[in-house]
């Protein structure tokens, strides 16, 4: 079965996640910027979601999670909780 670690950041508007998205391409620190910003409890470990299989998050972030590359930063992906910035860490198929 298919696993994944990511790692993302939680925020309120497409505004944010878009400027910190650039940030993040000019050379800032996703961690860092997860613990300043995001609004999830997993900002305590640098947005760290820990390894997870289909099925076990929101279909939105499901999606991204199990389709795009490694290490290259998604989003904004909209769900239920707000505007997420994603980071596959690691995938198996």
């Amino acid at each position: 079965m298919a696993r994944a670690t990511a790692r993302h950041i939680l925020v309120n508007t497409e505004a944010e996640a878009l400027n910190l998205k650039e940030q993040i391409a000019g050379g800032a620190d996703f961690a860092e910027l997860a613990k300043k910003h995001s609004s999830c409890p997993s900002s305590r470990d640098g947005g760290n979601l820990g390894s997870f299989g289909p099925g076990q998050m929101v279909p939105e972030f499901d999606q991204v999670v199990f389709s795009a590359p490694v290490g290259v930063v998604q989003g904004p992906v909209k769900t239920q909780f707000g505007m997420h910035l994603l980071e596959v860490t690691s995938r198996e198929d």
